[in-house]
């Protein structure tokens, strides 16, 4: 039984409503900056009520051409195809291997699932360097490919799958096997509707991975063509010759948070309804 205590419960609200502040408060600013002009911004003075600039900061981000940063759209769809094929690419390579180690039976399927799962324990920044060889030795610098390819793998999809279908009862599959579904029917037709829930959730974190990227496309990518959004962003920041324009700055950030935001809430609705229709 829970005891009703108003100061436990003032207490707990307290430090939710002073963790809510913290995390939004600098996206707040950023909203506010993209809203003025330079000079306000330039003053030292941060402003925080809305100005009436941001329809001219976004027409500049848009159309403005920078040294050194390809076109706004350009590093936007450079993102999107990035996410996007990495999303695809991780929960289908992931959700495939779960169903090869945890259905099928042959030798070493266990090791091989134990040497996916190892690779948790390296670090991103232990594999760069030999990852960044083999991509330039294939010839992938400046591509797509050499965007996307070596971060599709996951052993942390892979696990979570595995897991799941370890929960699967083994009479659903006797009964497949029955009614004459093979491997294939079997995983396309239950398997996956039953993994929906667990897609949709992986969906927004791999999404959220693949946009956020910075470190691996400025590795792999020297032609602004391959430029994305992150990289885009900090170069706006970085000039030498020139103070920032922050307004514009932090117009391109927001206009570039849209993508995540969107896909949060779209799957989150996916995700409710997925867990809605896994308990029926």
């Amino acid at each position: 039984m829970v005891e009703n205590r108003p100061w436990l419960t003032f207490l707990t609200h307290f430090v939710l409503i002073c963790g809510v502040v913290i995390v939004v408060f600098p996206v707040y600013i950023a909203l506010i900056a993209s809203t003025h002009g330079p000079t306000a911004l330039s003053s030292g003075m941060m402003p925080l009520l809305p100005g009436a600039e941001l329809w001219n900061n976004v027409v500049q981000v848009l159309t403005e051409e920078r040294r050194g940063v390809a076109p706004f759209w350009l590093m936007a769809w450079n993102s999107l195809w990035m996410a996007i094929i990495i999303t695809v690419g991780k929960i289908a390579i992931s959700i495939i291997s779960a169903y090869a180690i945890v259905y099928f039976r042959f030798p070493g399927r266990v090791l091989a699932f134990w040497l996916i799962f190892i690779t948790l324990m390296l670090p991103v920044e232990v594999r760069i360097i030999p990852t960044f060889a083999v991509v330039a030795n294939l010839g992938m610098l400046n591509s797509y490919l050499g965007l996307t390819i070596p971060l599709i793998a996951s052993a942390t999809a892979t696990f979570l799958f595995r897991q799941f279908f370890m929960t699967v009862p083994d009479e659903m599959m006797e009964a497949a096997r029955v009614d004459g579904a093979g491997p294939i029917k079997f995983f396309r037709d239950i398997l996956l509707p039953l993994s929906r829930t667990n897609i949709a959730a992986l969906c927004v974190i791999l999404f959220i991975y693949g946009w956020m990227q910075y470190l691996w496309p400025l590795l792999v990518t020297t032609d602004p063509k391959y430029y994305t959004l992150m990289m885009g962003v900090k170069r706006m920041a970085a000039v030498a010759d020139a103070d920032p324009q922050w307004n514009t700055i932090m117009a391109a950030v927001v206009m570039a948070m849209l993508p995540p935001v969107l896909i949060v809430i779209f799957m989150q609705r996916l995700f409710v309804k997925g867990l809605v229709e896994t308990e029926k």
